[in-house]
């Protein structure tokens, strides 16, 4: 995992080093949206009727996000790390967390609207802390992309509001407190909707 977090640190050097080629403002900002996951249960898993509701832990989840970063005329460059937690019922509960580079290009609509879209790399934190079954988690590679509309507000503030659409390949296992293993489940996308504020500087 230390290769993998020494790539995605150097990647994302890499990109702002080359927004900051073009007069680049840094830029920090806050998101708020709704994130659902597609889940996918191994053939051990399936077994179990009641397990086919974890898919449903995280639907339409609450998900706030803080991001940094440079931005152009052309477009930005930016980390951003999310956080969304939810339960389904008593049942299921999931954390998961998102650290993501990203860098999108804009299309400009007029003197102080752009339209967006661009690519994100990155990791997800996925924790399965549901009642009655062992505390388990993984730290997967994330990979996507993103689009929207991003309106200048006054001289150094923004508003946008976008969709991502993320795979990733991180996992648990179902294992009851005490008992048998269950199976396992694969986190395989995450759809988030999201509305966001930014500030130049």
């Amino acid at each position: 995992m230390k290769f993998t977090l020494k790539h995605v640190a150097v990647g994302t050097s890499l990109i702002l080093a080359s927004v900051a080629a073009h007069s680049a403002e840094n830029f920090v900002g806050l998101t708020w949206g709704e994130s659902s996951n597609n889940i996918q249960r191994s053939s051990t898993l399936k077994q179990f009727p009641e397990t086919r509701m974890i898919d449903h832990a995280i639907e339409n989840s609450g998900t706030w996000g803080i991001r940094g970063g440079q931005q152009t005329e052309r477009g930005r460059a930016y980390a951003t790390y999310e956080y969304t937690s939810d339960r389904y019922s008593r049942q299921y509960k999931l954390r998961q967390q998102n650290l993501l580079a990203s860098y999108d290009a804009f299309l400009p609509l007029g003197p102080t609207t752009n339209l967006f879209g661009g690519v994100s790399l990155g990791l997800t934190k996925l924790e399965n802390e549901s009642p009655g079954i062992r505390r388990d988690s993984d730290i997967g590679l994330a990979g996507g992309l993103q689009a929207g509309i991003l309106q200048q507000v006054g001289q150094n503030a923004s508003l946008e509001a976008g969709y991502r659409y993320l795979r990733t390949n991180a996992s648990s296992d179902v294992r009851v407190r005490g008992g048998q293993n269950q199976g396992s489940f694969d986190l395989n996308s995450i759809d988030h909707a999201y509305l966001g504020v930014n500030y130049r500087f």
